[in-house]
């Protein structure tokens, strides 16, 4: 059974990072496409990173780049984004999904597999 679990939000201060972790069981990592969105109140989840299951490479959205960078480690079998600079307007609940599919993919509507969210807040 898939199974995806984020952890890692919080509270922050503007202008801290944070690290997020997505957790993986019931499949192997390098198998499938796999990414992170947001969405905040009110919004649409919007994609930020992913990662392609064709060659590992990472793409980013363009509100994600520079500040956001998606990883994995096989060996824990677990899905990370550092996100740097936090800024008030990153407030949202991160989640991370994943597809038995070769590509990579931005949209919600590419990914079966989901985790049930980690709740970032930025303020001061």
């Amino acid at each position: 059974q898939v199974q995806l679990v984020e952890s890692g939000g919080g509270l922050v201060q503007p202008g801290g990072s944070l690290r997020l972790s997505c957790a993986a069981s019931g499949f192997t990592l390098d198998d499938y496409a796999l990414a992170w969105f947001r969405q905040a109140p009110g919004k649409e989840r919007e994609g930020l990173a992913c990662i392609s299951s064709d060659d590992g490479r990472t793409h980013y959205d363009d509100r994600a780049k520079g500040r956001f960078t998606i990883s994995k480690d096989n060996a824990k079998n677990t899905l990370y984004l550092q996100i740097d600079t936090l800024k008030p307007e990153d407030t949202a609940v991160y989640y991370c999904a994943a597809v038995r599919r070769l590509g990579a993919f931005l949209m919600a509507y590419e990914y079966d597999y989901w985790g049930q969210g980690t709740q970032v807040t930025v303020s001061s």
